[in-house]
């Protein structure tokens, strides 16, 4: 315990194997992004994490999927989707093929929604060099839209076993994301 706390507090110890490497982020501009990709991503790591607040341009209110895929696979047999949601009264869980040929890339918040409210997301893509299994992701996302909102866990499937070098999170509509949606790559590094 005593190195972890030495470790945050910047004392010298050696920072732990499992820690996060920032790879890459992005910041939409005023102009709005339909897509954010990041490519040429380094096979150096164990793990990847997106963290990412979003908003859409669509004219809805609440939750707006986000669509997520690797290295340019849009065939929609390639992807399946498990997920649970909870708003506070209702819970659910199911099944399904990805909708649009992608893996869940969690959730943006319609422009319906009130103003400056973002949905936040974060989707780890688990062993994404090893080219001996499929690859998974799951998604941890939601949104509070003031007295109401979600909270989602999503699991993906892309039956493939090619290393990751690309991912692409499409926003569901061609309205696009808005300005300040923000998407951070990061590397995990460990076992």
């Amino acid at each position: 315990m005593l190195n972890f706390l030495a470790a945050i507090h910047g004392t010298g110890v050696a920072a732990s194997t499992n820690s996060y490497e920032s790879i890459a982020t992005v910041t939409v501009g005023s102009g709005g992004s339909s897509t954010i990709s990041f490519t040429s991503i380094p096979s150096t790591f164990k793990h990847l994490e997106i963290r990412a607040i979003a908003r859409d341009a669509r004219a809805i209110s609440g939750a707006n999927p986000i669509n997520m895929s690797f290295n340019s696979d849009t065939t929609y047999t390639n992807y399946r989707q498990h997920y649970l949601y909870g708003d506070g009264s209702t819970a659910g869980a199911g099944t399904l093929q990805a909708s649009g040929s992608y893996a869940s890339g969690g959730d943006s918040a319609g422009a319906s929604t009130a103003a400056s409210i973002f949905a936040v997301n974060i989707i780890s893509i688990l062993d994404y060099t090893n080219t001996n299994k499929n690859k998974v992701s799951r998604v941890l996302h939601g949104i509070d839209t003031n007295g109401g909102g979600q909270i989602v866990l999503d699991s993906s499937l892309w039956l493939n076993t090619a290393a990751i070098t690309q991912i692409d999170l499409t926003a569901k509509s061609s309205t696009g994301f808005v300005q300040y949606s923000q998407f951070a790559l990061y590397g995990i590094k460990g076992a």
